[in-house]
């Protein structure tokens, strides 16, 4: 690089970079060549190239990934706050291909907070699931959901984890409304590791309670979004 212009060198590398990006030279999810190769490219340190790759990453360009690489970032998954959308659906209206990963599946008694937002009794059961929810195989949301037992009691494991809204309806259920709440946080230890963020990373938090339309709640969801994948669009 050309340590004689004004602007500075990490500046220039930056601004190379993202022609590339721009002109197809790594494409939406490709890995860039790690920093010790981009360094040698550019005749520059490490330190250098590396702040260059991480001016493009705060801008969303490029986003990095622990113990892998700096990858070429897809547009973020945005979600319009109206009305009720599964996140398979939301994944396939925005050109991803959407897939879901169980943690763990298994029926047991509500929490206090699980008994209000499901408006349920403390003897009463429900299903909890943990799911890496993914777009196109990059981990967008990690989500704990809470579903009360007797609507799917009779429904086997793969269809309430892969398709729960869909069983919903194939059960006879009009879905109706939803409440929800944001929040802005940080990825802990396990949240960075199921989304491949480093711990500390922003993340957004949402509560949201789902309706038929009998306003009966059929599912309290607590999700957490990579920050760097996610926002959420407001509209009047």
């Amino acid at each position: 690089m050309d340590s004689g212009e004004k602007t500075p060198i990490y500046i220039q590398i930056h601004d190379e970079l993202k022609r590339r990006i721009e002109q197809g030279v790594w494409k939406i999810g490709e890995r860039l060549p790690s920093e010790r190769e981009l360094s040698i490219q550019f005749d520059v340190s490490r330190m250098t190239l590396r702040q260059a790759v991480l001016n493009l990453a705060e801008e969303g360009i490029v986003e990095r990934r622990i113990g892998s690489g700096t990858y070429v970032a897809s547009k973020k998954v945005q979600e319009k706050l109206s009305g009720t959308t599964s996140f398979s659906e939301l994944m396939l209206a925005q050109g991803k291909e959407p897939f879901s990963e169980l943690i763990s599946y298994f029926v047991t008694k509500p929490s206090i907070v699980e008994c209000e937002a499901l408006e349920i009794t403390e003897d009463q059961w429900v299903v909890r699931m943990e799911r890496v929810r993914y777009g196109d195989l990059i981990p967008i949301c990690y989500e704990v959901a809470t579903i009360p037992h007797y609507l799917v009691k009779n429904v086997n494991k793969d269809e309430v984890s892969k398709h729960f809204y869909q069983t919903i309806e194939k059960l006879g259920h009009e879905i109706g409304g939803n409440s929800q709440k944001i929040s802005a946080s940080t990825a802990n230890e396990k949240t960075a590791d199921l989304l491949e963020l480093k711990r500390g990373d922003a993340i957004l938090r949402l509560r949201q309670i789902s309706y038929l339309k009998d306003q009966r709640p059929f599912e309290y969801v607590l999700s957490q979004y990579a920050g760097n994948r996610f926002e959420i669009l407001l509209e009047k």
